[in-house]
């Protein structure tokens, strides 16, 4: 199994990036193979719902000249997608908001205007990894709620969320009770067979 890791975070020593070391180590320890990709670090144009994409059922066919065709690749390659963000005003952060906008319509070829086409990563599997300063219920539920339905468009395979709430800057984030929770959803979700 190939996983496609797709970091949301702005800061590579934060929350999100700590409860996913955990979930890596499990990940190695499994002999999968991931890729990590620092969103912050690409260069993601926002869409621009011009539908080019839609010219060409074969491939991605953004005309956007950025690290978009990349990490499509990427996301194409692999069987497994983890969005790993923290939630920013009950959602994920801009430039995987940006991303994701891009895919679902460079992914599912519906957006033409005339005969429905494919997607094209029907059957892969998505799963979320989530920090935010509520309860999961109050933080990260819109997010999860709009990835299922994102997952749906796709014909994926929603997987499920781990969250973990931050309770104050004033305090660790990372415990040995988080880790164990981040390891247990990569043995349980992750690489359970399905």
């Amino acid at each position: 199994m190939q996983y496609c890791i797709l970091m949301g975070s702005p800061r590579k020593q934060g929350n999100t990036v700590a409860l996913l070391h955990p979930i890596i180590e499990e990940l190695t320890a499994a002999g999968a193979g991931h890729t990590l990709f620092w969103l912050y670090d690409q260069h993601i144009e926002p869409c621009i719902a011009c539908r080019a994409c839609q010219a060409d059922w074969t491939k991605f066919g953004c005309i956007q000249q950025d690290d978009g065709q990349m990490l499509f690749d990427a996301v194409l390659a692999s069987d497994v997608i983890l969005l790993a963000t923290p939630i920013y005003a009950w959602y994920c952060t801009p430039p995987m908001k940006a991303l994701l906008d891009r895919l679902i319509y460079g992914m599912n070829k519906y957006y033409g205007g005339g005969e429905r086409g494919p997607a094209l990563w029907a059957g892969k599997k998505v799963a979320l990894l989530t920090t935010a300063g509520q309860r999961p219920e109050k933080g990260t539920d819109l997010w999860e709620e709009g990835m299922k339905r994102y997952c749906k468009a796709g014909q994926m395979e929603y997987l499920g969320m781990h969250a973990e709430r931050h309770l104050s800057y004033n305090i660790p984030f990372m415990d040995d009770e988080k880790a164990q929770r981040a390891r247990n959803f990569a043995r349980t979700v992750l690489l359970a067979p399905t």
